[in-house]
C-alpha cells in the first residue's frame, strides 16, 4: 500500500471553490478505485495551502485509478471546474509508504 499526498497552492480568495472541488473528489475517488482518507483546506496559518491524501494498493493501481477518474463523469467536470475557475495555483503530488508500523 502507498500513499498520495497531493499539496495544493491555491488561490486564498477561492478557498470555497476549492471546497466544492475537494467534496466532488469525496464521491469520485473512492468509486474509481482509490480509498480516500480526505481533502484539508485551510484553516489557521497559511490560507494557500491545501492537501489531498488517498490511499492505493501500488503505482500499477494508481495508473488504472487515473484513467477510470478520467472517464468518469464527475471526474472530468471537476477537472474543467478547476480549470476553468482556476482557484489551483500549484499542484504536486508524491507517494509515500507507511514504515512505523
Amino acid at each position: 500500500m502507498i500513499t498520495c499526498f497531493i499539496r495544493y497552492e491555491i488561490d486564498p480568495f477561492k478557498t470555497a471553490a476549492f471546497e466544492r472541488y475537494a467534496k466532488a473528489w469525496g464521491e469520485a475517488i473512492p468509486r474509481c478505485g482509490a480509498d480516500l482518507i480526505g481533502y484539508f483546506a485551510p484553516h489557521e496559518g497559511s490560507a494557500t495551502t491545501a492537501y489531498g491524501v488517498y490511499n492505493i494498493a501500488d503505482l500499477a493501481a494508481y495508473q488504472v485509478y487515473r484513467a477510470r477518474l478520467a472517464a468518469d463523469p464527475l471526474g472530468r467536470e471537476n477537472y474543467e471546474f478547476a480549470r476553468r475557475e482556476r482557484f489551483i495555483l500549484k499542484e504536486d503530488r508524491i507517494f509515500l509508504r507507511l514504515c512505523s508500523k
